[in-house]
């Protein structure tokens, strides 16, 4: 397996290998104007999030979790491979059968003259399929970096690495990015002529970002030195 960046590597730029083909499952049946068919489309929300919730069925009842993820598009399945990451003691990470994962980035609140017209600029998507438990322990290392790496890219370059009683306590899923589905809006509101026409009302779009604060040092820092800051 080949490692690279924490965001992976973007797919080949032929149309059939950057298409995405939704089964009948993902398969958008409201607003299926937002639906986007290009792969690179999936590969964006997924740079641009940070967590993802994890929908499974346990002892019969449906739970969803948000969870850490990364992906391989270097991985062992051909679309990709979409790599979770939990605890061995969480039910989750562990339940037979399929498994809903959603990632969704919000740019920004779309303000209109009606209340009915609201909405939201987004980006989502939705993958679907049978995971299976990561065993083979190169593949699992892997994951694991680019799990840490997504988050903070670079920061296990600098860390320590896992000793055997962490990564016995730790569990890593893995599925393929092949039944999958991504979702957007973009653009200002969609309000009536009537609305428009009457004035008074402010409208438009408040977009939203996700930064990075300034780091706060850990209060025991210092007593073996000074260390760079991780940004």
């Amino acid at each position: 397996m080949t490692m690279h960046d924490a965001h992976g590597r973007r797919p080949d730029t032929s149309s059939a290998a950057t298409a995405l083909s939704p089964t009948p499952r993902t398969t958008l049946r409201r607003n299926r104007a937002r639906a986007q068919a290009d792969r690179a489309a999936l590969t964006d929300v997924l740079d641009a999030a940070r967590i993802c919730h994890l929908g499974v069925v346990v002892q019969g009842s449906p739970l969803v979790v948000p969870t850490a993820f990364a992906y391989d598009l270097d991985g062992p399945d051909a679309e990709g491979t979409l790599y979770l990451h939990g605890s061995v003691a969480a039910t989750t990470l562990g339940a037979p059968g399929d498994v809903c994962v959603s990632i969704t980035v919000l740019d920004g609140l779309v303000l209109a003259r009606s209340a009915f017209h609201h909405s939201m600029n987004y980006r989502s998507a939705v993958v679907r399929g049978t995971p299976r438990v990561v065993d083979d322990e190169d593949e699992r290392a892997v994951a694991l970096d680019l799990i840490v790496n997504k988050l903070v890219p670079g920061r296990t370059d600098v860390v320590r690495a896992n000793t055997r009683k962490e990564l016995s306590a730790t569990r890593v899923v893995a599925l393929p990015l092949y039944e999958a589905s991504v979702k957007a809006r973009s653009g200002g509101p969609n309000d009536d002529e009537g609305d428009i026409d009457a004035g008074g009302v402010w409208a438009g779009v408040l977009p939203l970002t996700t930064q990075v604060g300034v780091p706060v040092p850990a209060a025991d820092l210092d007593q073996i030195g000074a260390a760079s800051s991780p940004m």
